[in-house]
């Protein structure tokens, strides 16, 4: 590839994805809808925007620290002040029972309808566990339920991506080996990975009150920094551990975020305006590699998985999940129609579906073009019907 054909793809790339984010709040929509059929669309009609085209083996990695950097950045909003009593036990419930039913259901459901052997129904569970605030955050942001829900499910897409990611890379190494899943040596690696996650969350946050307290650095500097530490502890966790710089990337923000010796200034230091500009490069560039025939052969028993996750699964853990607290029926209703698919679940598909199909495993190319689609509905319904069911159930905050 030439530079110069180098330049019109980068250029077009960000092009669209600003366009699509402008458009998107023209006609008051979430920008997701408007992101993912645009970088699908240009990808059916054009290579000049393949990301491995453009940037080869360094797309995955860039799309790894990326991601982190938005956990962080969802990081920095999560008060844990608020995250107590009933609040912290929902959250808690969301993940510990959301993340082996949803995997589970989603596995169960992928051999019959999509086809696929039991290995790849595992990988494609555990790819759709995630929800993510790169959607849920901005559907919130055009809903405005009562705090408490917004809050509860902040903390459940903050949270669950990076345990999402992690448990992906545990169960790809487990298929690639043929080994058993869930043996205790998957338990294990899984166990490690999270460990190091922790790990490199707790010394990232020391680094970063040195540069931030200690060595004072003034505003732009000190921002600078943040961002640099970071990507830099986030490819060692990834280095050492698949996916553990994600964990690290939230433990990080939430360090900066609650802890008093950090003294952070009302505004954030990785803006929006960055945030938003990665998650829309990242939704162009991943959409722009699903090929139209790859979703035509997999359309309707996609549709039909998203049937069952978004009208017996999620309600069905939502109910669990919130059953013996004092949310109202609304507010627990709310929360059991609200379950979209982001980025992460779209790194994790792109990264591991190409090498399990390189590897034999049967199904494993229907990964991706699945995944894509149920990120598509997902947040398609969601973000059409949300703000009418919330308003319906009585849980839309009182306007200031």
């Amino acid at each position: 590839m030439t530079t110069d054909q180098l330049l019109f793809g980068l250029g077009l790339t960000v092009a669209l994805a600003v366009g699509s984010q402008l458009l998107a709040s023209w006609l008051r929509i979430p920008a997701l809808i408007v992101l993912l059929p645009t970088g699908f669309v240009a990808g059916a009609l054009t290579d000049d925007i393949d990301p491995h085209r453009l940037l080869g083996a360094t797309f995955e990695p860039l799309v790894s620290l990326s991601v982190a950097l938005i956990l962080y950045d969802s990081g920095l909003g999560l008060d844990m002040r608020k995250l107590r009593g009933d609040t912290r036990r929902i959250v808690v419930r969301l993940i510990v029972l959301g993340v082996p039913l949803t995997m589970a259901c989603t596995a169960l459901l992928a051999v019959p309808l999509l086809g696929m052997s039991a290995g790849a129904a595992v990988m494609l569970g555990a790819i759709l566990v995630v929800s993510g605030p790169t959607v849920v955050g901005p559907l919130l942001g055009f809903v405005r339920p009562a705090e408490r829900v917004g809050r509860i499910l902040l903390w459940e897409g903050s949270l669950v991506d990076p345990i999402g990611g992690i448990l992906g890379a545990v169960v790809f190494g487990g298929v690639v080996q043929r080994a058993r899943l869930g043996s205790g040596e998957h338990v294990l690696q899984f166990v490690l990975s999270i460990g190091v996650g922790l790990g490199g969350g707790v010394i990232g946050a020391g680094l970063l009150w040195l540069l931030m307290r200690r060595l004072r650095f003034g505003e732009v500097l000190a921002s600078t920094a943040q961002l640099a530490v970071v990507v830099v502890v986030a490819a060692a966790c990834d280095i050492a551990r698949d996916d553990a710089g994600l964990l690290a990337a939230v433990i990080m923000g939430l360090a900066v975020a609650n802890l008093k010796s950090f003294d952070l200034p009302e505004h954030r230091p990785v803006s929006e305006t960055l945030v938003q500009l990665i998650i829309g490069l990242l939704f162009i560039s991943i959409s722009a590699t699903i090929t139209p025939r790859s979703v035509a052969d997999v359309a309707l028993p996609a549709l039909g998985l998203v049937a069952a996750l978004v009208l017996i699964v999620r309600p069905l853990l939502a109910y669990l999940s919130t059953r013996g607290t004092d949310l109202t029926t609304g507010e627990w209703c709310f929360i059991g129609w609200m379950d979209p698919r982001g980025i992460v679940a779209a790194a994790t598909a792109s990264t591991f579906s190409v090498q399990l199909a390189a590897q034999g495993i049967g199904g494993a190319a229907k990964i991706l073009p699945v995944a894509f689609l149920v990120i598509v509905a997902t947040v398609t319904l969601y973000g059409l019907t949300a703000t009418p069911v919330a308003r319906r159930l009585h849980v839309v905050r009182a306007a200031s």
